[in-house]
């Protein structure tokens, strides 16, 4: 990762001591939204590793709070929480705050992600987890079920919305624990008497990683492609759309390139537009 963000010796490796370590995650400091907005501002536009330091520690107890709903799958918690750590290493490399939403909102996309893929690679008894369906199925049959036992009628809707078999609902219904999460706990069973439960914050669905990677992706396509057809362009064709269109400060007006090519606004709009057709044919291609 770009970020190298060396944490104190409490904090570094939940797996020493795993108490201890939750002990001291619940002593950092929660951060308001104005110190948030500053923290992530800093890091977003200087790149000052100190502050993406202090939003990954300050948000190590959400990571803690997001790997306990994964209890159920039998493996070590330290493990997990070290997954979900690293999810929020690069949720917090890749949030922009002028989105307008918490950090937290933000980062439970990645933290998940990460411990979904570890979940997948180490629990013993995922064998029929092998396409995106089936793994669909596998983190969310015990939602999708309306009772402690699943009907047949209801395997039936659940093989039909997760695109698998009946069969295969099934078999993952008898694999799995009975083991869930409430969605809102009561004051006792939190750690530092400040709640986290999922009511008490909502995912915002507009940033999941998987749609801002494909966005970067088609972004830099783009990119390349305007690249490419502006090189097929004549020099003078490339100057006029260039500033006419790409500048990013003042563009220029169809009259002072008249005057500097020496020929009349109407000549240079015709330029313009011949590079326009061109542009758009490459792009197309």
């Amino acid at each position: 990762m770009a970020i190298n963000m060396p944490l104190t010796p409490a904090l570094a490796v939940p797996g020493v001591n795993l108490g201890s370590y939750i002990q001291a995650v619940n002593h950092v400091a929660v951060l308001s939204a104005e110190e948030e907005k500053s923290l992530a501002e800093r890091f977003f536009f200087e790149q000052d590793l100190d502050a993406a330091r202090q939003l990954v520690l300050a948000h190590l107890r959400f990571v803690v709070h997001i790997a306990r709903s994964y209890a159920g799958y039998g493996l070590p918690q330290a493990d997990l929480i070290q997954e979900g750590n690293i999810g929020l290493m690069k949720a917090v490399k890749r949030f922009d705050p002028r989105m307008g939403v918490r950090l937290v909102s933000f980062a439970v996309h990645w933290i998940k992600a990460e411990i979904h893929e570890f979940v997948i690679k180490n629990w013993r008894i995922v064998k029929v987890a092998t396409t995106k369906a089936q793994r669909k199925l596998f983190f969310n049959l015990r939602s999708m079920r309306k009772g402690h036992r699943l009907s047949s009628a209801e395997a039936d809707a659940i093989a039909g919305d997760l695109n698998v078999t009946k069969s295969q609902v099934l078999e993952m219904e008898g694999r799995l624990a009975s083991f869930d999460m409430a969605f809102d706990v009561g004051p006792d069973e939190e750690d530092d008497g400040v709640s986290h439960a999922p009511v008490h914050y909502l995912e915002d669905g507009r940033y999941d990683p998987a749609r801002i990677l494909e966005a970067e992706d088609h972004e830099d396509h783009e990119v390349s492609q305007l690249q490419e057809a502006l090189a097929e362009l004549d020099e003078r064709s490339r100057d006029i759309l260039s500033r006419r269109w790409l500048n990013e400060d003042e563009k220029a007006t169809l009259h002072e390139l008249a005057a500097e090519y020496g020929v009349s606004a109407e000549r240079v709009r015709q330029i313009e537009k011949a590079a326009m057709d061109k542009i758009r044919k490459c792009l197309a291609a």
